[in-house]
């Protein structure tokens, strides 16, 4: 690895680190209904918003109520979207008139977006006009997130109360997550993407011919920096054009790439300073973030040096990003559940193509999706003092309040449902002439594609190897599931625990208790994920990137 490599991963994370307090700290105030310096301009449009919709925001909800709003929230989404693909051909702004989408397909769309994976099985610019772009996919771009900011926000007020009955109000928690984080934040990233070439029109395709060989082919248009900049933000990744983050008219220049790079961790690693804040101890925020950087960064050099051995391994890459930043971004988008792309993850060696596969399959909780991702390693970070008391004979305790059976529970089936739906879903496409039928390749490189697809839909990436034609009714239907389940029996549980949590007493700290912001128990929490995941997927990465690696003859 080069000095310029270096240069460019460390400024990578040092530019992002700086935007964690005073993101997140600003975060704390919007999500505690507080006064902030948008207020101004913001705060008579949040107060229209309740009163049209008949919200009283000071109304806190059970966690059942919470959940409920939940749910019904993400069904009326995704039933909205699947209408608006059906009814495509209908709708203004499709100036290629494209046709309706098909039943399995526009299913599997509407539960992609819903669920904030983002998985695309077809090609932006080949299957979608400009109206269900924006009123369907960018719409759903922005509400998936702000629902998992207010999941998360509702787990960490849950540690801060003392025996309450409530966690919050849904409908407030979204509206501000929305209005006063997202549509910011994608206003100022979409500015800087336009000013660098991304394209932002209404128009036709344009006709033109290739300098070389002077073959007429027809340039797609459309409104992509405003879709980019929140697909970004909100760990979302779906791209407007079919090679996502690798189209110049998505993602132009190294500084784009950097943006776009930034964009995708910039909330995931803020919220960590926003939950030590809502639960009173910036320690506990500050040490779920060095547990991530502590798996993600050894991760990357792995990639990095997989991708640059033997002299270098350029195909699927972009040349005006190079191997360093095509690698960089394949950890950060796996890392997260973004789910982007600026190379082909199906062209990287072996191991360059296992670390992202394992990343997903840890359940997406190395920083991981907007809100989801918190609440996921939060979930890890409770299973680590589970372990501990184990080991010593005491009832566990985190933040203060007691992990008892019904909290245990919750956590077993948050952590279990993904690696259920990922090996199930691989074993039913592995076993059917329809799941085998879109293979590209065949032997461990095709079992990875398969393996890496439901990996991605199992814990709501969105990625995609590459090689496997997954547009077919199996795939569309059993990942459509996959995706389901992943979100929702993740959710719904973190959910209930807030529930469980809000209702306890706060326990003082003494001393058999044991400290859950020092570099003993970063290090307990960044072993469980990892020994969870390895468990769960070791065999099946056995039979894919290991194998084909150890056939390679080299290491």
């Amino acid at each position: 690895m080069s000095g310029a490599d270096l240069l460019q991963i460390a400024l990578y994370f040092a530019v992002l680190l700086a935007c964690v307090k005073p993101l997140g700290d600003f975060m704390t105030r919007v999500l505690n209904g507080q006064r902030t310096w948008l207020s101004p301009a913001l705060a008579p449009v949040e107060s229209t918003l309740y009163r049209i919709c008949g919200i009283r925001p000071a109304d806190e909800m059970t966690w059942r109520t919470y959940g409920a709003a939940f749910l019904t929230f993400n069904l009326l989404g995704l039933l909205a979207v699947y209408g608006l693909l059906r009814l495509q051909h209908l709708l203004p702004w499709n100036p290629q008139s494209f046709a309706p989408v098909d039943t399995h397909t526009a299913w599997n769309i509407a539960v992609s977006f819903a669920t904030n994976t983002n998985w695309q099985n077809y090609g932006g610019e080949t299957t979608l006009g400009y109206f269900v772009q924006m009123a369907a996919l960018t719409v759903q771009n922005f509400v998936s997130a702000a629902c998992g900011i207010a999941v998360v926000a509702a787990l960490a007020r849950a540690f801060a109360m003392k025996t309450s009955h409530t966690i919050g109000n849904f409908w407030a928690d979204m509206v501000r997550s929305t209005l006063y984080i997202l549509l910011p934040l994608s206003l100022l990233f979409a500015l800087a993407l336009a000013s660098q070439g991304v394209i932002q029109n209404f128009d036709s395709y344009q006709p033109s011919t290739t300098v070389q060989t002077h073959t007429a082919q027809l340039l797609p248009m459309g409104p992509a920096a405003s879709q980019v900049a929140i697909k970004q933000l909100g760990t979302n990744g779906g791209g407007f054009f079919n090679v996502n983050s690798a189209h110049p008219f998505e993602n132009p220049t190294p500084f784009t790439n950097f943006l776009e790079m930034l964009a995708i961790l910039l909330i995931p690693a803020a919220l960590c300073q926003t939950f030590g804040r809502m639960v009173g101890d910036l320690r506990q925020g500050m040490a779920l973030l060095a547990v991530m950087l502590l798996i993600l960064v050894p991760l990357l050099f792995v990639t990095v040096h997989a991708e640059q051995a033997g002299g270098g391994n350029l195909e699927g890459k972009e040349v005006r990003f190079g191997i360093a930043n095509s690698a960089l971004w394949a950890v950060v988008t796996t890392a997260a559940s973004n789910g982007s792309v600026n190379s082909m993850h199906d062209s990287f060696n072996p191991i360059g193509g296992l670390v992202p596969m394992f990343l997903m399959q840890l359940g997406e909780v190395v920083f991981g999706g907007v809100g989801s991702g918190l609440y996921g390693m939060v979930i890890f970070a409770i299973l680590a003092v589970f372990l501990a008391g184990l080991m010593v004979g005491r009832t566990p305790e985190y933040l203060g309040k007691k992990i008892e059976a019904f909290d245990m529970k919750m956590v077993s089936i948050a952590i279990l449902v993904p690696p259920l739906c990922v090996l199930t879903g691989t074993a039913i496409a592995v076993v059917t002439p329809m799941g085998l039928s879109g293979l590209a390749n065949h032997g461990p490189h095709g079992f990875s594609e398969i393996l890496y697809a439901f990996s991605s839909m199992g814990n709501n990436n969105g990625s995609a190897f590459g090689g496997y034609g997954a547009n077919n009714i199996l795939v569309n239907v059993v990942g459509g599931i996959a995706m389901l389940l992943a979100r929702y029996w993740v959710a719904l549980p973190v959910i209930a625990l807030a529930g469980s949590l809000a209702a306890k007493k706060v326990v003082p700290a003494g001393p058999g208790t044991l400290p859950t912001h020092t570099p003993l128990f970063i290090v307990l929490v960044a072993f469980v994920v990892i020994i969870v995941g390895a468990l769960a997927f070791i065999p099946a990465l056995a039979l894919g990137p290991i194998v084909e690696q150890l056939r390679l003859g080299r290491w």
